[in-house]
């Protein structure tokens, strides 16, 4: 199963590089853009941790003000095209 999150993280602007690292060092979640302290991030189900919990523990990252989900997709990996569901916001 494939399961992936794109999240908008907003940010105090002085602590952006602070949570950045702090994304970039968790399994499963990887920063693609960042500008005034508002960053993109994907978050993926890794085998210890659903994204949606580790979407959760990055609110508890100091400096984090708001995560919103801007975009998620979900899909059967056993070759059913029809299992696969994608949502935007």
């Amino acid at each position: 199963m494939m399961n992936i999150c794109g999240c908008l993280v907003h940010t105090m602007p002085d602590m952006t590089e602070t949570v950045i690292t702090a994304i970039d060092a968790t399994q499963g979640g990887e920063v693609h853009a960042h500008q005034d302290g508002r960053i993109v991030v994907t978050v993926e189900d890794t085998p210890d941790m659903r994204a949606s919990d580790q979407i959760m523990e990055m609110h508890q990252i100091p400096g984090v003000l708001t995560i919103t989900l801007t975009y998620h997709h979900f899909e059967e990996l056993d070759g059913d095209p029809a299992a696969a569901s994608t949502t935007k916001h």
